[in-house]
């Protein structure tokens, strides 16, 4: 019932706004995401699945009973993490719309909250269908929030997003079908649609053959999601173009759905396959952490520099994926936390900027220190996360993932098919992530005093942050550190999970190993041998 709540109680919002006054559509808005939020809270108290890796709040009735189809909801541990980002990230993307928007705002709103519950209804889903469907519709609210309050380049942003990841979908949907085909022809006609039963029938039913051509298939869909190299292009336009809730949405959670596809589907399908094409999956995401990371070093945009520094980030998470033990898939999963939340809160500021100055162009603004230093002390903070320092949140996630792959392999305790070259190529991305938001700041926060033309004398708001903005921000920056010091309270709840979906690979990572004449030392996962 829980898990309903929560897809439902968005959609229920959207009727309230409907019959509202235009004039209090922020305020419902708000209050919805804020309800959401609460019943989130309650489940992740309720939830019985940290420390076993089962799933729970689970929920579901027959709809097409003659096609196998029953919709199915619940959680692990891993989803219930990604749903309390989400319903996190969306009220404080409704509070820090409130000056940003002063048009049609109901719409606005409205695609929010249908946003909220189509990315909770991947999270939650338990069977293919409503994966797919919700999966999907989450294109359409963000589709028309670029169109309607973008930014000048507008209709290119939203028509280049739309295509490239619809196209992507319809090639992991016809995956799907495929899969799901195969099913039923080994079961005397009999069809599913269940996660739980395609997954036990890909692995034990499909050749290696078979199984890399679902994982090409599911890879094209997700990898455009995340987005990998060279399939990436779409992003840094939609960043750039979005409203700022836009923004903080696709990089806080869109971008996840990706991530958690490959992780949900593509490592627990087709095991075979993915040790198989795991190093070159790898030298993808290495490609994109550096090609990422050289083109924010030319940015003079400051929301294009921090969008194309997404490329970089997330290729960071699919390494830690791909790098095929607990170390690298718990890094990889807090690294989406993360992300989310230090990005996300970039993205803010940025917003925050724009709505004063009119400019996001770095020769045209500068050392705002002096006259916003609230603002100022919020931006050097949260660059310092994404950058990975020490006793912040984003340095766990980049040294596990860099050190599961160091360790994948011969050189380590733990099994995998990277080693320490791969670790080492990527460790360069860190240093060039470094650079650019360091210079970044040096050149916006502490440069000589600039300000264009037009801007802070045509604003409405003080020049330094407002009392709601700070309350945007200051969740962000609590989580940050917490998640920095105490990164066990994700890593630990997920480990479970994690190696229930790990517990097929170190058989097949050992006979990969043999047949290359390496020796890999092959630890228990998940109490396989």
């Amino acid at each position: 019932m829980m898990s309903w709540l929560l897809i439902l109680l968005p959609l229920a919002g959207v009727l309230v706004l409907l019959a509202a006054p235009a004039r209090l559509s922020k305020q419902i808005a708000l209050l919805v995401s804020l309800v959401v939020f609460g019943v989130s809270i309650a489940a992740a108290f309720m939830f019985e699945g940290w420390g076993d890796g089962s799933y729970g709040l689970t929920s579901s009735f027959s709809w097409l009973p003659a096609s196998g189809v029953a919709i199915q909801v619940g959680a692990d541990s891993v989803a219930l993490v990604l749903v309390l980002l989400t319903t996190m990230l969306m009220p404080l993307a409704i509070l820090g719309s409130f000056s940003a928007v002063n048009t049609r705002r109901k719409e606005y709103y409205g695609w929010l909250l249908m946003l909220l519950s189509a990315m909770l209804g991947v999270f939650l889903a338990r069977d293919l269908i409503l994966f797919y469907v919700c999966f999907e519709f989450t294109l359409v609210p963000m589709f028309f929030i670029i169109a309607i309050w973008g930014g000048a380049n507008r209709s290119k942003a939203c028509v280049k997003f739309l295509i490239y990841t619809f196209t992507g979908s319809l090639i992991t949907l016809a995956a799907f079908l495929s899969l799901a085909w195969s099913c039923a022809q080994a079961n005397d006609g009999t069809w599913t649609f269940a996660i739980d039963a395609l997954t036990r029938h890909a692995v034990s039913g499909l050749s290696a053959t078979d199984q890399g051509w679902l994982l090409l298939a599911l890879l094209i869909g997700f990898g455009v999601k995340v987005p990998l190299f060279p399939v990436h292009t779409w992003l840094p336009l939609a960043h750039t173009e979005a409203p700022t809730a836009g923004s903080v949405l696709l990089a806080g959670v869109l971008l996840k759905l990706g991530t958690y596809g490959l992780y949900r589907f593509a490592l627990p399908m087709c095991p075979e396959a993915v040790v198989t094409w795991a190093p070159f999956i790898a030298v993808l995401s290495i490609i994109g952490i550096l090609y990422g990371a050289l083109i924010c070093w030319v940015q003079t945009d400051v929301k294009k520099l921090v969008a194309y520094s997404s490329v970089s980030h997330l290729g960071f998470c699919v390494l830690g994926l791909f790098a095929l033990n607990p170390m690298g898939l718990e890094g990889s999963i807090l690294y989406m936390v993360n992300h989310g939340l230090s990005t996300g809160a970039l993205f803010f500021l940025i917003g925050m900027m724009y709505e004063r100055f009119h400019t996001r162009d770095m020769r045209e603004i500068g050392g705002l220190a002096k006259t916003m230093p609230v603002w100022a002390t919020f931006m050097v903070f949260f660059v310092l996360a994404s950058v990975g320092l020490p006793g912040l949140n984003g340095f766990v996630s980049e040294f596990l993932c860099l050190m599961a792959a160091f360790t994948a392999g011969d050189v380590g305790a733990y099994p995998g098919v990277l080693g320490p070259w791969y670790a080492a190529i990527a460790a360069l991305g860190m240093v060039l992530a470094a650079m650019y938001l360091l210079i970044m700041v040096g050149k916006v926060v502490f440069g000589p005093s600039q300000s264009p033309a037009h801007g802070a004398d045509e604003s409405t708001l003080p020049i330094d942050l407002s009392a709601r903005e700070i309350i945007v921000l200051v969740p962000l920056a609590i989580a940050c550190i917490v998640l920095g010091v105490q990164p066990g309270i994700i890593i630990d709840g997920t480990a479970a999970s994690v190696a229930e979906t790990l517990a097929v690979y170190p058989g097949i990572i050992d006979q990969a190993a043999a047949q290359a004449g390496t020796i890999v030392d092959v630890v228990s996962v998940g109490g396989a041998p």
